[in-house]
């Protein structure tokens, strides 16, 4: 229920340059930073790299690729995401190798998922899209904190970005039957001067019969992906 997917700070609307033909259908609509504080504290280095990732968009993004969106993209993305959550052991009889307690959390853009662990600590041998999660309660808070993303993805439709040294630390908190509170701080030295934090509330898609529909996009991406082959097979 806001803008964030576009761009996490504050903008106004603007056209989309270079496909003039769709009109008002693809003009950025205008929105409130969800950012506290209101603005990204860049290094300059890397205020420079958004720069450029903004002045290529869309076809640099990620998305536009059909790439995993990565943490915390992921979760404001336009599209709605499933959470799931395993028995507690104390409930049930774990399976082997099964940690009871683990959450799931599932996307329709590029199919993507994440597990939750709630238990197990170890770290990941290679950096991947969405890294690995690790869960923790609060009290009735879920704290999760990611790491070991690849550092290639974006955080918006705007060019924001991070590097693969960034820790996302979030928090989800039930504000009552159909509304959560989330934020997530993103800590990141080699791309900020100081950690920071978006936050903004969830809010559960109560429609009867809701289901989450797969957008497996990669047919999508192939012309963006490969127009350098496309253009020499038509010669």
């Amino acid at each position: 229920m806001n803008t964030a997917y576009w761009n996490l700070e504050d903008h106004s609307a603007e056209a989309v340059n270079g496909i003039w033909q769709l009109g008002a259908i693809v003009a950025i609509p205008a929105g409130q930073s969800v950012v506290r504080g209101g603005t990204i504290p860049y290094r300059p280095d890397a205020l420079a790299t958004r720069n450029e990732n903004r002045a290529k968009w869309p076809a640099a993004d990620p998305e536009a690729k059909c790439y995993m969106l990565g943490v915390p993209r992921v979760t404001y993305h336009n599209m709605p995401f499933q959470i799931f959550q395993a028995d507690a052991p104390s409930r049930r009889a774990a399976a082997p190798g099964v940690d009871g307690g683990d959450l799931l959390m599932v996307y329709p853009f590029a199919a993507a998922h994440r597990v939750i662990y709630m238990t197990d600590r170890s770290e990941l041998p290679v950096d991947s899209w969405m890294g690995k999660s690790n869960g923790a309660w609060d009290g009735d808070v879920l704290v999760v904190t990611t790491k070991w993303q690849n550092g290639q993805s974006w955080l918006d439709r705007a060019g924001n970005h991070a590097s693969n040294q960034l820790t996302v630390t979030e928090r989800f908190r039930l504000l009552g039957a159909n509304h959560l509170q989330y934020e997530a701080t993103l800590d990141d030295p080699q791309t900020y001067t100081r950690p920071w934090t978006i936050e903004m509330p969830l809010y559960r898609v109560i429609d009867q019969q809701t289901q989450l529909l797969e957008h497996k996009c990669v047919p999508f991406a192939d012309g963006l992906l490969y127009q350098d082959l496309i253009k020499k097979d038509r010669k």
